[in-house]
């Protein structure tokens, strides 16, 4: 059997979200087929529209790279025209986004990390709402199955293009931790919250909420690269003079980001919508209080290892659960974490690839 993955968004150096979803489940396939002679059978061409990066996994008899184009709407062109005319042509597709090609004489898997465009229309510039809007609907009628990272997504995504619920199945991220050095609890000076900056992320209600905290000595280590809509963002640091108490640290590697988060009072992520959160288990894993939103797929993923945000629009939630940490003492910190570490359980890159491989050999002849 011949599998297609369409590898664009893992193709990324600065990779998070889709991206790094992305990348580790190419990688973890590639393991799973090197060493398990229940896949031996199978063989994979991964398709891009530029070269792949040099972490990608290197190529073998089984496993081919194809770097073709045009690459404007890759997709729907180049794509297309691969999957008619060009040879060996692959059983199945499957494309880690929320965008299949616009014909295909194969049928093709997609992927939809929840479908917050549709709700937050206005975070987003008109060009790319537009084609999230319309290809992302053409996509999901079209695909032979549609994978997803959460119960919550499931539904929606069932609900909002009236598709069968079986259609849609769930597979949850997982996340990779070193060992690092953790400071001492009295060194934990700051709060920290990981995500890219834009709208969605709710980062302006969260530097308002720090602002009226009590405890002034603490700072706020804001970590991710600039998305879009952001410079209201840095203009409200300026307004607050909050330059000394608040920082930017753009995009940092992954043992960077478990140093910081690590070593953290406690990570905040009072998301208005996530499709999953992967920050939150990344805080789990280094045994740091994590405080989110008790909205969309948060709590299915955190459970009852998080302090919630009952209300992310309103700051003086916000206020209160950073609040709630400053004031929970060892013990109840301590049962946090435990939780913490239990819930992190259900989470793996590689279970996530081999439900993934069985999912695309199923779809196979739909």
């Amino acid at each position: 059997m011949l599998i297609a993955i369409d590898a664009n968004e893992a193709n990324i150096e600065k990779r998070v979200g889709v991206n790094q979803f992305s990348f580790e489940l190419l990688k973890n396939i590639y393991e799973i087929r090197k060493n398990n002679n229940q896949y031996q059978n199978l063989s994979f061409r991964i398709f891009l529209s530029f070269s792949p990066l040099p972490d990608f996994p290197p190529p073998t008899n089984w496993w081919q790279y194809e770097v073709f184009g045009p690459k404007k709407f890759w997709t729907w062109t180049g794509l297309v025209k691969r999957l008619y005319l060009g040879q060996p042509r692959p059983d199945i597709l499957f494309s880690p986004s929320h965008y299949g090609p616009a014909f295909s004489p194969i049928p093709f898997v997609i992927s939809i990390m929840d479908l917050g465009f549709l709700r937050w229309p206005e975070q987003f510039t008109k060009k790319d709402y537009f084609q999230l809007k319309y290809w992302t609907k053409r996509s999901v009628k079209n695909a032979a199955k549609i994978i997803t990272i959460s119960e919550f997504s499931k539904k929606d995504i069932a609900a909002t293009y009236g598709v069968d619920i079986n259609k849609i199945s769930v597979i949850y991220p997982g996340v990779y931790t070193d060992k690092i050095k953790i400071k001492s609890k009295q060194d934990k000076d700051y709060f920290i919250y990981v995500g890219t900056l834009k709208p969605s992320k709710n980062v302006k209600r969260l530097i308002r909420a720090f602002n009226k905290l009590d405890k002034k000595d603490l700072k706020l280590m804001i970590v991710g690269k600039k998305g879009w809509l952001y410079e209201d963002i840095f203009k409200l640091v300026r307004k607050l003079k909050l330059q000394e108490r608040i920082v930017f640290t753009g995009f940092v590697t992954e043992k960077e980001k478990q140093q910081l988060i690590a070593n953290a009072q406690a990570l905040v992520l009072p998301s208005l919508w996530e499709g999953f959160g992967i920050p939150v288990l990344e805080a789990m894993a280094v045994g740091t209080l994590v405080v989110c939103s008790q909205v969309a797929s948060l709590p299915e993923v955190a459970d009852k290892a998080a302090i919630y945000i009952d209300n992310p629009e309103n700051i003086d939630s916000i206020v209160q659960a950073l609040n709630k940490v400053l004031k929970l003492n060892t013990d109840k910190k301590k049962k946090i974490i435990e939780d913490g570490f239990r819930q992190l359980k259900k989470f793996s890159w590689k279970t996530a690839a081999e439900l993934l491989l069985g999912e695309l050999i199923r779809s196979y002849g739909r």
